[in-house]
Parts: C-alpha cells; sequence; structure tokens
C-alpha cells in the first residue's frame, strides 16, 4: 500500500503543480493583452502608442511636424513606432518576470517572441 500511496502523492502534487502554472499561464496572457506601448519624437511632436500585438492604436502629431518633408516625417514616424514597440516588449518582459517566472519555459517563450518581433532600437534624433 505504501507504493500507492506514495504515488497518489506524486500524482496529486503533480496536478497542483500542473494547475498553478496554468493559473500563472494565464494570468501572464490576461496581463500581456492588456499592455501597451509608448515612445514619442522630436520633441513630443509625435507620440505613438502601440497595443499588445505591436499594432499602433493611437498616433498624436502636433504641428512641429509641418516642419518636416513628408519622407523625413513618415521615417519619424516608425522609428518613434518601434521605439513604441520595443517599450512594449520591455513591459511583456516585466508582466513574464512577475507571473510565471522568467526563467521558466513559458517565460522564456514569451518574452523571446516580444524581443524577436519588437527589438530595442536606438533614438534617432537630430537627424
Amino acid at each position: 500500500m505504501d507504493g500507492i500511496d506514495a504515488a497518489e502523492e506524486w500524482l496529486d502534487a503533480w496536478a497542483a503543480q500542473t494547475s498553478e502554472h496554468a493559473a500563472r499561464s494565464v494570468e501572464l496572457s490576461r496581463q500581456v493583452a492588456a499592455l501597451t506601448g509608448t515612445a514619442e519624437g522630436r520633441d513630443g511632436a509625435i507620440r505613438v502608442t502601440v497595443g499588445s500585438t505591436g499594432q499602433v492604436e493611437r498616433l498624436e502629431l502636433d504641428d512641429r511636424v509641418h516642419e518636416l518633408p513628408g519622407p523625413r516625417l513618415a521615417e519619424e514616424i516608425v522609428a518613434v513606432m518601434r521605439r513604441a514597440q520595443a517599450a512594449l516588449s520591455s513591459r511583456v518582459s516585466q508582466a513574464v518576470q512577475d507571473t510565471v517566472g522568467a526563467d521558466t519555459e513559458t517565460g522564456r517563450a514569451v518574452i523571446h517572441s516580444f524581443e524577436t518581433r519588437f527589438p530595442v532600437v536606438e533614438r534617432e534624433e537630430n537627424r
């Protein structure tokens, strides 16, 4: 009977651990879905906010952008968008750390996914 009892205890512990991991993963998913990233450029003349998948949710331009030729304005907007996506990636990394942990298989996979899609970019002002 001791072998059966030990096996049942092990199975119960494994099931509890699996349930806890699943609950943390669900919480991570919920948190990531609510995250945004924001960045600005041109002394605040351009501001971009991206949603949890990196899509642009908000683009704010003030009148100072009229000083830029069209192609330069487009470059600036894309650069700010990329910085907003990198900010999102950073926020996701923190959410991973706070929920499942960055050292778990799930944590590493999520962080890698965001860092690959939205790498850190350098500010390119004063061109």
